[in-house]
């Protein structure tokens, strides 16, 4: 159990800016880490937010070339997340910490699946994206479609559609910072009220809207507690109209480079 937590401790503070301050009695940070984590996962997102604030622009483009640059960091950190999801502190963390640790997971797995097949045009350049079987902690073996759909969906929180990313021009933006237990709930308002704003995944106004087609793949999870135009007003500062007929805009499937 030490161990473990000691690999953890090191992967993260060997890879990113949160060694400075330290002691140098490594076995007490060690247990300090074991006693922090019980608390809170944030710790370890924090070379995931690292990576996101170098590669990762304001507006949610994905600087890929030099991502690559930092591939063995990347792959740090999803092993840093492998090793937490193995131990038995992760059944007892909260649920907004888990829906950030699956977040962060889900959208560190499609920067890694994107950056081992780099240069692409677009995800769908790659055999079978979200059925590849990417990551293996404790013995289990996840794609991107089960961590999305038999994880994070089950977690009644429809907002995820907008803080995860299929690495396309029209799927939400990758936020540039990590999501966050402390955070999540402002992250998730945050992004679901930027992706609504954008005027190129979706036009709104109150007698009119023409949609990102993930309201209509996942309808069912944002109707759960009223109707679509419930949920949506929720979240813009247009006053839709109850009545108003809805239209979906074509999905561009090219890269968010």
């Amino acid at each position: 159990m030490r161990r473990l937590f000691f690999l953890v401790f090191v992967t993260i503070i060997s890879s990113s800016f949160f060694y400075k301050g330290i002691a140098q009695n490594t076995s007490e940070r060690g247990n300090q880490f074991h006693q922090e984590l019980s608390k809170r996962t944030g710790p370890i997102h924090l070379l995931w937010d690292e990576l996101l604030q170098k590669h990762v622009s304001d507006d949610g483009n994905v600087n890929y070339k030099s991502f690559k640059t930092e591939h063995k960091k990347l792959l740090g950190y999803i092993k840093v997340l492998g090793l937490f999801h193995s131990n038995d502190i992760f059944k007892t963390i909260s649920k907004e910490e888990k829906l950030a640790f699956w977040i962060n997971a889900y959208n560190a797995l499609t920067v890694d699946l994107i950056i081992r097949n780099y240069p692409i045009k677009s995800i769908k350049d790659i055999k079978n994206p979200w059925k590849q079987r990417l990551w293996k902690p404790a013995n289990l073996n996840y794609n991107l479609d089960e961590i999305e759909h038999d994880i994070l969906r089950k977690m009644n929180e429809p907002r995820i559609h907008f803080a995860i990313v299929c690495a396309s021009y029209s799927c939400p933006k990758l936020q540039n910072k990590a999501f966050t237990a402390e955070g999540l709930e402002k992250q998730l308002t945050t992004a679901t009220k930027e992706f609504l704003a954008d005027t190129n995944r979706n036009e709104i106004s109150e007698n009119s809207i023409k949609i990102s087609k993930i309201f209509d793949w996942f309808s069912k999870d944002f109707t759960k507690n009223g109707s679509l135009i419930d949920f949506l007003n929720l979240y813009t500062d247009i006053n839709i109209s109850p009545n108003t007929k809805k239209r979906y805009k074509d999905y561009n499937w090219a890269l968010n480079d």
